[in-house]
């Protein structure tokens, strides 16, 4: 690898604010069944990204019918009346492309990429999804099974699997994201197929809908195509059920042992946070970042490297719509207690509440923060989904060429109140994950 002298360090760091500022540009409108339609054109290369984002969620679930949207996250590569039953992903796969999707507790993403004289077809796949999808016991039923194995695998069987299960059902005790996305699997058993068609008739609808292409398409042509796939969708009927739940204010710490498939401890922690848009938010990911972002973290440097108590630290920062959680969790080394471990965490979490950072941590901070937006921004799927999500979480498009001035305005003062005012140790969640005794029977 190439070195770069001081003088070129110093260049590449006097372009790169310019490189972050670079601003997407894209023309958006929004049809007479509501659905909203955001393009970007980059010509650069010859591929295009067509998404779908799907304003539900776990969180819009009857809570005796959790994982709904999950489910139907996998439901809906089934097929439709025009498209045969398993063939979704080899027609796209098949010229060319790549496509996946994921459900969070706020939103389901869909989304495509494909050489860009194949966006006829994807915008023809994705108003199939959303007008024909099919619903029927068949599909059910496989997807049933797909989604009990997803579960074995991703939650029952691995090892810490069930932190973020365990962890939102006691940082959480009115608001649906109480539950994770992949649900109860006896709701699912227990749900009719009257269940199923209606959750796909309130959700996966146009007027709950934002459809994004970016890459190398003409402006023109592409809104023809648009209008001519999906003006004929319906507007689904009735209002689209958000809930509206504020979650009480914690005041009193909450702490359980978990006995997991493991051979050694971990501690985790959370804390609860502001709404996604909250002001609040850039200092508190900021300070996540600083704590456990990476090699060079605080928690990492300290706990992994320095006094060896940890085998490694991270932090899963949930920023969701309407309050998320600060999840921070470490695996204790060999012989070391879970709770010195949380005692070495909490000392480091009052050192920042007491002192701050330092200016040299600051600055590299910002550069990490940097880097990390340019990084988002670097191909047409990033910059799809985050035009997605600029307008359907912040509630403006352009959001996402406001981010890094967000970014820029948060001082060391802010890092230091948000570390006081959020994790709050009255008010947390604290899990021990110990390894089940040997006697125990599964």
């Amino acid at each position: 690898m190439k070195k770069l002298t001081a003088l070129g360090l110093l260049v590449a760091w006097s372009i790169f604010p310019a490189l972050a500022q670079k601003k997407i540009e894209f023309r958006e409108f929004t049809l007479d069944n509501g659905l909203h339609v955001i393009m970007h054109q980059d010509n650069s290369t010859p591929i295009v990204n067509t998404s779908v984002l799907y304003h539900v969620g776990s969180k819009n679930e009857n809570p005796e019918r959790t994982g709904f949207a999950h489910f139907f996250e996998h439901l809906m590569f089934e097929g439709s009346e025009n498209i045969e039953r398993g063939q979704f992903m080899n027609i796209i796969q098949g010229r060319g492309g790549t496509l996946n999707a994921f459900t969070s507790n706020d939103i389901t993403f869909y989304y495509e990429t494909l050489p860009s004289n194949e966006l006829d077809l994807a915008l023809y796949m994705e108003s199939e999804r959303m007008l024909h999808s099919k619903v029927d016991e068949t599909g059910v039923e496989t997807q049933r099974e797909v989604v009990k194995e997803e579960k074995r695998q991703r939650y029952d069987n691995q090892p810490y699997g069930s932190i973020l299960i365990e962890t939102l059902k006691r940082a959480y005790t009115e608001h649906p994201y109480r539950w994770a996305p992949i649900g109860s699997l006896d709701h699912l058993n227990a749900a009719t197929i009257e269940e199923f068609q209606q959750f796909y008739d309130d959700f996966y609808v146009p007027n709950n809908a934002t459809l994004v292409i970016a890459g190398d398409i003409d402006y023109g042509q592409t809104e023809e195509w648009v209008r001519q796939y999906f003006t004929e969708i319906p507007r689904g009927e009735g209002e689209i059920y958000r809930p509206n739940v504020e979650e009480p204010k914690k005041t009193t710490e909450v702490r359980d042992v978990i006995y997991d498939n493991i051979q050694i401890p971990a501690v985790i922690q959370a804390y609860n946070l502001p709404p996604r848009n909250h002001p609040d938010s850039y200092a508190l990911s900021m300070l996540s970042t600083y704590l456990t972002g990476g090699n060079s973290s605080l928690m990492t440097k300290e706990l992994v490297d320095k006094q060896q108590k940890a085998l490694a630290v991270a932090a899963i920062p949930l920023e969701l719509e309407d309050g998320g959680i600060f999840i921070m969790y470490g695996i204790a080394n060999m012989g070391v207690a879970p709770e010195d471990l949380e005692s070495e965490v909490d000392k480091l979490i009052q050192k920042v509440q007491e002192e701050g950072i330092s200016d040299q941590d600051f600055a590299k901070l910002q550069n990490i923060i940097e880097n990390n937006i340019v990084s988002s921004n670097s191909s047409v799927a990033g910059i799809a989904q985050n035009l997605a999500e600029a307008h359907v979480i912040f509630g403006d498009t352009n959001y996402i060429n406001q981010v890094m001035d967000n970014y820029s305005k948060v001082t060391q003062d802010d890092i230091k109140r948000v570390a006081n005012e959020y994790l709050n140790l009255d008010g947390r969640v604290v899990l021990y994950y110990l390894p089940k005794p040997q006697d125990a029977t599964e």
